[in-house]
């Protein structure tokens, strides 16, 4: 029996999380050409701030704390997911008797992975949040907005909404899954196939030919008396 892996919902989140998470580095523009269209508008200037306006965003991340933390968790998820995807087709190789074992002992140890490095992402998302999410707001967002973005997230619609939208999540993430499976799973198995046809190519064309087997020796004829 093929080893089940329950962790590609999980992985599907982690993704989905992760796409909303803008990257850290900006690619720069290539610089215009002379005939080129003029530039667009420059970015608008940093609204004014004051000490009530940073506490106001301050409040407003303690308020956000939970979907923070969240980031380095599916962060943890999406490297789980790839580990295991990395090491099923090699599971599937194994003799049968031996892969249910083997996926066991390797779930275990992806699990004790996702323990020890959770709370490292989780303690850097909440480190980064003030300068990245909370420097957004204070240079984007009005005091009143801030005010107004305060008061929805202390909400109970607020919170009851952030509730259902999570196991929305979860039911739309596995409705996905259960739909695509008999798509998806073809195209990756053809696509393992495929990898797997290059890489032994490209190892063949690497390796040195075998040396070609020596010519036998002459014998030896007898010394004249």
């Amino acid at each position: 029996m093929r080893p089940t892996f329950r962790l590609a919902p999980v992985a599907v989140i982690a993704m989905l999380a992760g796409a909303a998470v803008p990257g850290a580095a900006q690619v720069a523009a290539p610089p215009a050409a002379p005939s080129a269209a003029p530039s667009a508008a420059p970015a608008a200037a940093p609204l004014p701030t004051s000490p009530a306006k940073k506490e106001l965003v301050k409040k407003a991340l303690q308020l956000q704390q939970a979907g923070i933390e969240s980031i380095g968790v599916a962060m943890a998820n999406q490297a789980a997911g790839q580990l295991l995807q990395l090491v099923t087709p090699a599971i599937t190789r194994l003799p049968e008797d031996k892969r249910m074992g083997v996926a066991n002992e390797l779930q275990a140890e992806v699990r004790k992975f996702q323990g020890e490095v959770v709370p490292i992402l989780r303690a850097s998302a909440t480190k980064w949040a003030p300068s990245t999410l909370g420097t957004a707001l204070e240079e984007k967002l009005t005091e009143n907005e801030l005010k107004t973005l305060i008061a929805w997230l202390e909400s109970p619609v607020s919170r009851k909404y952030q509730q259902l939208s999570g196991e929305a999540q979860q039911a739309l993430t596995q409705k996905i899954v259960n739909e695509t499976r008999p798509q998806i799973e073809p195209k990756l198995k053809a696509l393992e196939q495929t990898m797997m046809a290059k890489l032994k190519t490209a190892s063949a064309a690497a390796s040195p030919p075998a040396p070609p087997p020596a010519a036998p020796k002459p014998a030896e004829s007898s010394p004249k008396k």
